[in-house]
């Protein structure tokens, strides 16, 4: 046999392993743009080509078809992982980042309790004594931990993971217990972003659901490219904390 799949492991034989890594470069170039939009500008991209690459072959490799599962939701998980792993080697989520998100995040937390609202970008600031530049430089500073913190994920049953990304780009034919999860985790994620400032709202609806771009974005809003990258930290930092309960 030369292709087809294996009647007893269920796992693509030689022919259709290539043709579905082959057909899924494009994919391996859209997620890296993606995330190649929200790095600092002295990460090597093609580097993180690379490690895509690797993601996508080791996802032909392990793909079983009588899962039903697409192969392009299955091989997204794999590439941003091999994406995140390389990133990781890089040190961009320094303990340094980490301890920043986590201090904005816990002031977030504690203005929303005591304000009962979502409180402004001058009140976080206040609460964190800094000015409102420092504060925005705080949130250029963990936007791509805000990013990468997307893939959060909820393990499945059956050994497969559910990402806060999926749901966010709507990934197709997922498995019964996933579109059970997926269910469940789209109604708690429509709540937070309902309960979203009306500018983050926007800006994260655009930037997820319809792909628009940042600068796309900005000229929607009417505001700067790096205006609304900070408006999407600040709203992807409220959204992973309240659906911390729902990962619970």
């Amino acid at each position: 046999m030369t292709g087809g799949v294996d009647p007893d492991s269920g796992v693509c034989q030689s022919a259709d392993r290539e043709r579905l890594i082959l057909e899924h470069i494009p994919l391996v170039q859209y997620l890296v743009s993606r995330i190649a939009a929200k790095l600092p500008p002295h990460l090597d991209m093609q580097d993180l080509m690379s490690s895509a690459m690797i993601g996508l072959i080791n996802a032909a490799d392990r793909f079983d078809p009588s899962r039903g599962v697409l192969f392009k939701t299955f091989a997204e998980q794999h590439i941003r992982g091999t994406i995140l792993d390389e990133l990781r080697s890089y040190d961009v989520l320094s303990r340094s980042m980490r301890d920043k998100y986590k201090r904005l995040e816990r002031e977030l937390n504690k203005l929303e309790h005591l304000l009962g609202r979502n409180p402004t970008s001058e009140e976080v600031a206040a609460a964190l004594k800094i000015s409102l530049d420092e504060y925005f430089e705080l949130l250029d500073d963990v936007h791509v931990f805000t990013f990468i913190s997307l893939d959060d994920s909820w393990d499945g049953e059956d050994g497969n993971m559910l990402c806060l990304a999926d749901v966010l780009c709507e990934a197709e034919a997922k498995n019964p217990q996933q579109q059970v999860m997926t269910m469940q985790l789209a109604e708690a994620l429509g709540k937070a972003i309902d309960s979203l400032p009306e500018k983050e709202r926007l800006a994260v609806t655009l930037y997820y659901n319809e792909d628009f771009n940042l600068k796309e974005i900005g000229e929607t809003l009417g505001l700067t490219e790096s205006r609304i990258s900070q408006i999407i930290s600040q709203a992807m930092v409220r959204l992973r904390s309240r659906l911390r309960l729902h990962k619970n």
